[in-house]
């Protein structure tokens, strides 16, 4: 699926900043880049975008007052240098706020919740397929795209994740808790502190633990009647 997206920001170093992020990724397209908010109106009216990365301390309008007057609005993602407009640009329905400097793995956080956002919204619409559907995971100094539907479990191994798929296992520098909350709830439920698991992969239970692809994963405690009980339900 091809994500389009434009920028806007009267700084162009803040602008080149995202532009090199956004080079990682292979399916974003940018459309256009802009110095002027008013300037983009056009583009965001004629052209089908995606994702609209908006800076707010700009001259003429800053981003927050453009974004409550635009007729068409695409998912936003807030570039700024000013923390105290979280609260406000929420109101306003964003999908994430980056404060400056952007390091990349928050920018990552940030697309993969942008991913993830777009397929429930083409699930909506009936026409989402498990192709379209996944994440991306660093791994050493490359981006690698994962389907949803080829992930098995995710394993702790402290400062870094072990995830496992039908196509090899993944070490990512990464926590359990962080990807546990990119992936889709209705498909990944962590059962316990170490692991999290695809729950249409789970081939049986026994006691306390599951069976995916002949590796018998524990339960923890506090999960046990929560996991049963989605797992079941889901069957």
């Amino acid at each position: 699926m091809k994500i389009n997206c434009v920028i806007i920001d009267d700084e162009p170093l803040a602008i080149n900043v995202i532009k090199n992020h956004l080079q990682e990724f292979q399916n974003i397209n940018i459309v256009d880049t802009f110095n002027n908010p008013l300037e983009a109106i056009n583009t965001l009216e004629k052209d089908p975008i995606d994702v609209l990365f908006l800076d707010i301390n700009m001259p003429k309008m800053n981003g927050l007052e453009f974004l409550k007057n635009i007729p068409v609005k695409p998912h936003v993602i807030i570039t700024t240098a000013y923390r105290e407009f979280a609260a406000e640009s929420y109101d306003l329905d964003v999908l994430d706020y980056l404060v400056k400097p952007i390091p990349f793995p928050r920018f990552l956080k940030s697309i993969n919740k942008l991913t993830q956002q777009l397929h429930l919204n083409q699930n909506v619409k009936n026409i989402h397929t498990n192709e379209d559907s996944y994440i991306f995971l660093k791994v050493d100094k490359k981006l690698v795209k994962v389907k949803y539907d080829n992930l098995l479990y995710i394993e702790s191994l402290k400062d870094y994740i072990k995830v496992c798929t039908t196509d090899g296992n993944y070490i990512v520098h990464k926590s359990l808790t962080s990807i546990t909350e990119e992936l889709p709830s209705n498909n990944f439920l962590r059962i316990h502190r170490s692991y999290t698991i695809a729950i249409d992969k789970v081939n049986s239970v026994e006691g306390n633990s599951v069976d995916i692809n002949n590796k018998r994963i524990p339960i923890g405690r506090k999960y046990i009647n929560n996991t049963k009980q989605i797992i079941l339900n889901n069957n």
